[in-house]
């Protein structure tokens, strides 16, 4: 026995049902692309302003002692961060500013000098940075002069465009015991809104990440 109306509605809900699975997925498929086009919070640019460079292994240092002409020398630095005095023989220089040292010296040298005076000078100093990521050149940079974030890149042969995400550029550096990072959005700065370089010191790590690619 049939009853009126019954096939209809079974036929209209059954139709219903077919169409949910479908009207879910596009819903989902919105929300995920949605998601996928919100732009992430924006990274702060952090400027380093240049200091005085402290010395390195490599430099070429002149010692003067203004009340002892005799001592006066001009010598490299080693490998070993240490130097070679006459009267004390050897101390450690790395890692000092030049200033630091002086003092290091004039206290070494209480019992053998007059006048406590010594002057430290910086007659020739290269310093390495290392850049990785997606530059077109990734390897060490040296330099004799202070040296910025964007021209460390730019001597690594400046950012790989088709890879390299310029928003979330880092700099790795290790001091006072501690492995630090800083950010650096280069996408703000090469449109000109941030105009602050970021210096950097011997042994900094630029580090360009590749941007994320959704298929």
């Amino acid at each position: 026995m049939k009853i009126a109306g019954i096939p209809s509605l079974f036929a209209s809900n059954r139709a219903g049902l077919s169409r949910l699975p479908f009207a879910a997925l596009v819903a989902g498929l919105a929300l995920f692309f949605a998601g996928c086009e919100t732009a992430p919070p924006p990274v702060p640019t952090t400027k380093v302003a240049p200091g005085v460079q402290k010395l390195v292994s490599g430099d070429v240092i002149k010692i003067q002692f203004p009340g002892a002409a005799n001592l006066d020398n001009q010598q490299e630095i080693r490998r070993d961060g240490k130097i070679n005095l006459q009267l004390i023989g050897e101390i450690t220089a790395i890692d000092k500013t030049p200033a630091e040292l002086e003092k290091d010296l004039a206290a070494a040298y209480d019992k053998q000098i007059v006048s406590k005076e010594v002057k430290v000078t910086v007659v020739s100093s290269q310093f390495s940075v290392f850049v990785t990521g997606a530059v077109m050149k990734p390897g060490k940079v040296q330099s004799n002069r202070e040296l910025t974030a964007f021209d460390a890149i730019m001597e690594a042969g400046g950012f790989d465009e088709s890879k390299a995400d310029k928003k979330k550029v880092r700099i790795i550096r290790q001091e006072n015991g501690k492995i630090e990072s800083y950010p650096i959005d280069f996408k703000a700065v090469l449109g000109g809104k941030n105009n602050e370089p970021f210096y950097l010191k011997a042994y900094d790590t630029v580090y360009v990440p590749e941007r994320t690619v959704w298929f």
